[in-house]
């Protein structure tokens, strides 16, 4: 693997570039093979890939829990068993994603044939974030493997226990002409998006989504962006309080907040919102007890300067006469904010326009749809969008009247887990699809064939001189294309 550590001590500039464009020729060379790789031996490396993740379990479950003390149920729910499934779901598909497809020919070009070749881009940047560290570097490099390309890996420094984990358990399986984990700063990305990758796959905001993009121009490099946004929660009043309340609890909380899917702000029917807010508090309780703070099953913050932000986001809010429906403590030397629901918010709160990625929850009443869908409207589209209501009526409404990467009715950020829907965001909150045979897609080239017979065919017919049969042709085959 490649010499570059997880010190993150700094790095002469010209030493990064180098080392970076060392790992980029070793690779590009690699894709002339790696292109010829049958569905077989892809999957043998996917298998193998598993198994070695199943062996890693123990030490994946201790890195994260160092870098933000998130515990093995959640390290299991969060960081393996997607990844475990990603990999299954590709070893059992990836012969069928691999076959040509042939495609119906138009009358004017009877007699020749068209398929679908799917060929592997080549060389690809998976550029992962910190708040799933381990899931979000490794299941698209699931899908590059699947591809047939090869892969930088350049994991998120705000986590490095779990980035140097990575890079132990890949090079045991992988040659870095293949697959190379590089641990470092913003730099090492720097760098690395310089270089003429034929595909960049990224995990992060919105803001750093648009730098990857614009590095990407220089090069006509395709992207996968997986961004984020400010995802809504509706709830109509006719739902179920207690199942909403612990859905919208779990999905909001879990990760201590640091979802890109989590619910960013619920608006809930008027009518409901005092009874909701109260089994809010209850379900609260229910999963993190009395005292969340003495909870094992609860996550911190990933560092200092995200909780400054985050706890600037409610102060701030507070200032400008937000109310606290719950939570709302914190202790600063552990990076711990209490899960936190506030009330009254409104959009002169900067907490109504970034992303909180933390566990507070601001809770917005509306009176009709309209109103709630308008205020939805009125931001950028988000990554997901979740309805609660027993109104099949309702839940017709909301989704044809708003647009989202991806929706959940009456669940929250379940929708990721199944492999046969395309995850991705829109606009702001994304650009590009994965998750099964869109994630083999996102690191393959659909390429197009047309084979053509020798000698006569209709095509001919249509060659010049365009004499006064020809063109009375040329318009009666017009009324029919």
């Amino acid at each position: 693997m490649a010499t570059i550590t997880n010190t993150y001590a700094p790095i002469d500039s010209s030493m990064i570039e180098k080392e970076t464009l060392r790992v980029f020729e070793l690779q590009k060379k690699y894709t002339e093979t790696l292109r010829l790789s049958t569905a077989q031996e892809r999957i043998n490396q996917l298998k193998t890939l598993k198994s070695t993740i199943l062996n890693y379990r123990d030490e994946i479950h201790q890195a994260v829990y160092a870098d933000f003390k998130k515990c093995s149920a959640e390290a299991d729910l969060g960081e393996i068993f997607g990844v475990l499934s990603s990999i299954s779901h590709a070893i059992r598909h990836l012969k069928k994603w691999m076959r040509p497809k042939n495609v119906p020919t138009p009358l004017p070009m009877f007699l020749s044939k068209g398929k679908i070749y799917v060929e592997p881009k080549g060389t690809s940047l998976i550029i992962a974030p910190w708040n799933y560290p381990f899931q979000l570097a490794i299941d698209p490099l699931v899908y590059a493997i699947a591809a047939g390309c090869t892969a930088v890996v350049k994991p998120s420094e705000m986590t490095p226990n779990t980035s140097a984990m990575m890079k132990r358990m890949l090079s045991s399986i992988f040659n870095e002409n293949q697959i190379a984990v590089l641990e470092g700063d913003a730099n090492i990305a720097q760098a690395l998006l310089k270089l003429p990758f034929d595909h960049i796959f990224f995990t992060g905001s919105p803001m750093l989504g648009k730098v990857v993009m614009r590095a990407a121009s220089e090069h006509l490099t395709s992207v996968t962006l997986e961004l984020g946004g400010k995802s809504p929660v509706i709830v109509d009043e006719n739902t179920n309080i207690k199942d909403t309340a612990q859905k919208i609890i779990w999905g909001k909380f879990f990760n201590c907040g640091q979802t890109c899917i989590a619910p960013d702000y619920a608006l809930v029917n008027e009518k409901i919102a005092p009874a909701l807010i109260e089994e809010l508090k209850n379900q609260i309780q229910t999963l993190y007890g009395k005292e969340v703070l003495d909870s094992n099953d609860y996550p911190r913050i990933v560092n200092q300067r995200h909780f400054l932000r985050i706890k600037n986001l409610l102060d701030e809010a507070l200032q400008k006469g937000a109310k606290i429906a719950v939570g709302g403590t914190s202790k600063p030397e552990e990076n711990y904010i209490a899960p936190t629901i506030i009330t009254n918010a409104n959009n002169e709160m900067q907490v109504m326009h970034e992303e909180i990625f933390g566990p507070i929850l601001p809770l917005i009443t509306y009176k009709n749809t309209k109103e709630a869908l308008d205020f939805i409207n009125q931001k950028p589209k988000p990554l997901a969008l979740y309805i609660f209501s027993k109104s099949k009526d309702f839940q017709n409404e909301v989704i044809k009247n708003t647009s989202a990467g991806g929706t959940a009715i009456n669940e929250t950020l379940a929708h990721i887990s199944n492999p046969d829907l395309p995850f991705g965001g829109v606009n702001n909150s994304g650009i590009g699809k994965t998750h099964g045979y869109h994630g083999f897609l996102a690191f393959s080239n659909e390429r197009s064939v047309l084979t053509q017979r020798i000698g006569w065919t209709t095509l001919k017919m249509f060659y010049p001189p365009y004499t006064t049969k020809k063109k009375g042709l040329i318009n009666k085959i017009s009324k029919f294309t």
